[in-house]
């Protein structure tokens, strides 16, 4: 388990905060309340309830952004530097681009993330590789989310991993996924390569790694 045991489900202890404190708390978010939020999660009230203490205790603001969001992701991954992918994961808890991320930010990705279907979880890990968000993952967008994540893990990658093993991987993976040969990944491109080939998912779904599964 990684930040999402920390801010998440595994946390235990502290003030015990109320069904209708987290209500407000949503409602102040985005005004939409707790019955809304377990509609449209795969989490149960309890569970809810559970992981807003723990995102209190976290944040006592009710708010985090993107340095503390980095700072706590940082403690998960002491033997490298995992500034650069907390920043592209941060980007895809807060797609509104506030600069902030409040409870109902986290728990709607985090239900994707611990309990989506499999095609759920690979268009929020396509979303993570489109960086700039125009509907295609290019090489070199591919090229920065590799490398953040070869950067998470550190010292225990034998060789040291440098520019050129990264550029092998991502033209491994756009070999695969570029189907018609254009120089980008399209969404269906991604979707239908993943869904047929168990070893790509493996190859790109980073989030399940390195984030929380």
């Amino acid at each position: 388990m990684g930040m999402a045991a920390s801010i998440g489900m595994g946390v235990s202890g502290g003030r015990n905060y109320g069904l209708d404190e987290i209500d407000a708390q949503v409602t102040r978010c985005k005004s939409e309340g707790l019955d809304s939020l377990c509609r449209n999660t795969k989490f149960t009230r309890q569970e809810l309830q559970v992981m807003y203490r723990g995102f209190k205790q976290e944040c006592p603001s009710g708010m985090v952004n993107e340095e503390t969001f980095k700072e706590i992701y940082a403690q998960f991954f002491p033997q490298g530097d995992s500034g650069a992918y907390a920043h592209h994961v941060f980007k895809m808890f807060d797609p509104q681009q506030t600069g902030t991320i409040c409870f109902e930010d986290f728990v709607r990705s985090l239900s994707i993330l611990a309990r989506g279907s499999l095609n759920e979880k690979l268009t929020l890990t396509f979303n993570l590789y489109d960086i700039n968000g125009d509907g295609v993952i290019t090489k070199d967008e591919m090229c920065v989310i590799v490398s953040s994540i070869y950067s998470i893990m550190g010292k225990y990658t034998s060789p040291a991993i440098d520019s050129g093993v990264i550029k092998e991987h991502v033209d491994r993976i756009f070999q695969e996924m570029d189907t018609n040969n254009d120089g980008v990944i399209s969404i269906d491109e991604f979707m239908d390569s993943c869904l047929k080939n168990e070893a790509v998912v493996h190859g790109v779904m980073a989030l399940d790694t390195s984030f929380c599964l």
